[in-house]
């Protein structure tokens, strides 16, 4: 038994610092969506941080703000949906195999 719970320790330290690394890894990406058919872009971080955004001059139509206010917020969202699904792919590979552990 205590074997096994050496190896229990040594794995979960291994299965830690991959973890770590990963994170690290995703917060360093940057994940970039548009909306309008390309009159928005927003990009943001692993750290899901707004680092950029673009608007198209013609998106900005002062006769209909809240088009351009919707396709920011699709772009934005859309890129923060990108970091979600990233890092549960991410996680998913390290978790996948403990089974009913977690």
């Amino acid at each position: 038994m205590p074997g096994n719970m050496n190896n229990l320790m040594k794995q979960a330290q291994r299965m830690q610092r991959q973890m770590a690394e990963q994170t690290k890894a995703l917060e360093e990406k940057e994940f970039s969506f548009s909306a309008g058919g390309g009159a928005v872009e927003a990009t943001v971080s692993g750290k899901k941080d707004l680092t950029k955004i673009v608007i198209k001059p013609e998106a900005a139509d002062p006769e209909d703000v809240e088009t351009l206010q919707d396709m920011i917020m699709a772009a934005v969202n859309g890129a923060l949906k990108q970091v979600d699904e990233a890092s549960e792919a991410a996680m998913g590979s390290l978790t996948g195999g403990l089974g009913g552990l977690m």
